[in-house]
């Protein structure tokens, strides 16, 4: 399985490239800034404040908030955001609950 903490920083073009594999891409962005800037195509938008309560979800739950299948602790997860920062705590946030 892929563990995005092996590789903490993709291109966008490595990024494209596994999005062709069963990998999920959650944008930790805000929702403002997916207004302004745009979606990036087959992501999930989760804010990092929302982050560590959406992967805690009833799989329901998740669905119906996300409209996406939850990820299982052992699918292969990249997180994203603007500059790198709060991708990298998403990572941390998401290890911490037993993913990767």
């Amino acid at each position: 399985s892929l563990c995005a903490g092996g590789a903490p920083s993709l291109s966008y073009r490595e990024l494209k490239d596994l999005k062709k594999t069963n990998v999920l891409h959650i944008d930790v962005r805000e929702r403002w800034e997916i207004d302004r800037f745009g979606k990036i195509p087959e992501s999930i938008n989760i804010p990092l404040g929302e982050l560590v309560e959406a992967l805690q979800m009833d799989p329901m739950e998740f669905k119906e908030q996300y409209n996406q299948k939850m990820p299982s602790k052992s699918d292969p997860v990249v997180f994203s955001c603007l500059a790198g920062t709060r991708s990298k705590q998403a990572l941390g946030f998401a290890m911490s609950l037993g993913f990767c």
